[in-house]
């Protein structure tokens, strides 16, 4: 397995201040099944917006759909979250912008570090972002002070509410560098699925760790001024993951929750893994159980369940959406990025469940498969 490759992060700056209204459709590549797939349903691909804030933040990796209106959140607008500052520098970005469907940007939240001093290391904006029914915004921040991962701290959790202002941080305990999430919404409650990737990994100086965890962390009283922490548990251990130069860190990533059984990316080892009855185990799963490994997958990122039940991810390693089945048949695979790999994250089903919602962090924008 080939080390990801990612374009230098400066190289491609200016490329993302300048914003194409559209970009052409790539037919599907491997069409592998019959039946119906999700990702050959979506012919188009259209640039929905820039993510580059007044700020000048950039590489998009969060993306997370509001699924009803309340303070400044819109149902329907997209929410994503930067992880580099104008400086380039990762684990240094400050920023969630929020789009709606139609194209138009705004600053959802500003976080800076004084907003959150309970923070091991600050703020630099992840991939874990996630949306509560009742206005609560999540989202992980694994900060550096250089860009460096010799500088990464553990960071934490914040919690913002409907108005974009931080309410709560979690931090400590089984948080150790959250790198992606989804979460259950109950309503008065909910569940949040954390992948946390700095366990071992600053220690071993680039070499593999088998140390990465999925942490599942219970809210409580989501109808009050601030989420309690009711609960945290590990329920996967030993993903591999080592720090990367140009990556900064590698390892599990994406979550897809299909009812109770979650899936996770597990980028090092190049395979989609399933920690079954994740909702409500109480025993950790070694590393879960591989659902499909290697062929189209390159490295897999991003991961979301499509309405047909499918799971779709992300490829660090090159520019395609894969598309498999909860049997582990890769059916489609679809070229989203032709300058190569890096450039693909954070993923999100859009409500209608006629699209999907994707960033592009080599030319810094949201894009639109429908």
């Amino acid at each position: 397995m080939r080390p990801i490759q990612i374009p230098t992060r400066a190289s491609r700056v200016a490329a993302g201040m300048t914003l194409a209204l559209a970009v052409a459709a790539s037919l599907p590549a491997t069409v592998a099944a019959s039946s119906p797939t999700f990702l050959a349903s979506l012919p188009m691909q259209t640039v929905v917006a820039s993510t580059v804030p007044g700020n000048g933040d950039i590489n998009p990796y969060g993306v997370a759909v509001v699924p009803r209106s309340t303070g400044h959140l819109v149902k329907g607008d997209v929410l994503v979250s930067n992880f580099n500052a104008i400086s380039n520098l990762q684990g240094t970005g400050t920023t969630i912008v929020q789009i709606s469907p139609g194209g138009s940007m705004s600053i959802f939240a500003t976080i800076m570090a004084g907003n959150v001093p309970t923070c091991p290391g600050g703020v630099g904006l992840t991939t874990a972002l996630a949306v509560l029914r009742d206005g609560w915004v999540v989202v992980g921040s694994l900060p550096t002070s250089d860009g460096s991962a010799a500088t990464a701290q553990a960071g934490c959790l914040i919690v913002i509410n409907r108005w974009g202002n931080v309410a709560k941080v979690i931090h400590g305990g089984l948080i150790n560098g959250p790198w992606d999430m989804t979460a259950l919404d109950r309503g008065d409650s909910a569940d949040l699925f954390v992948t946390n990737v700095l366990n071992g990994t600053v220690a071993a100086n680039g070499k593999v760790v088998n140390g990465g965890t999925v942490v599942r962390i219970g809210l409580s009283g989501l109808d009050g001024s601030a989420p309690k922490v009711s609960s945290e548990r590990v329920i996967g251990w030993g993903f591999p993951e080592r720090t990367d130069p140009n990556a900064l860190v590698i390892g599990p990533t994406g979550l897809g929750l299909s009812g109770e059984n979650l899936y996770v990316a597990d980028t090092l080892d190049n395979r989609i893994a399933v920690i079954w009855d994740a909702t409500d185990r109480m025993s950790a799963s070694h590393r879960g159980s591989a659902v499909s490994e290697n062929g189209s997958l390159n490295q897999p990122l991003g991961v979301v369940v499509a309405p047909n039940g499918d799971i779709v991810t992300m490829n660090a390693g090159d520019g395609n959406a894969v598309e498999i089945t909860p049997s582990g048949h890769q059916v489609v695979t679809r070229l989203l990025d032709s300058t190569g790999g890096g450039t693909l994250f954070g993923l999100a089903v859009r409500p209608d469940g006629h699209g999907l919602y994707f960033v592009d962090d080599g030319s810094n924008n949201l894009q639109l498969l429908h």
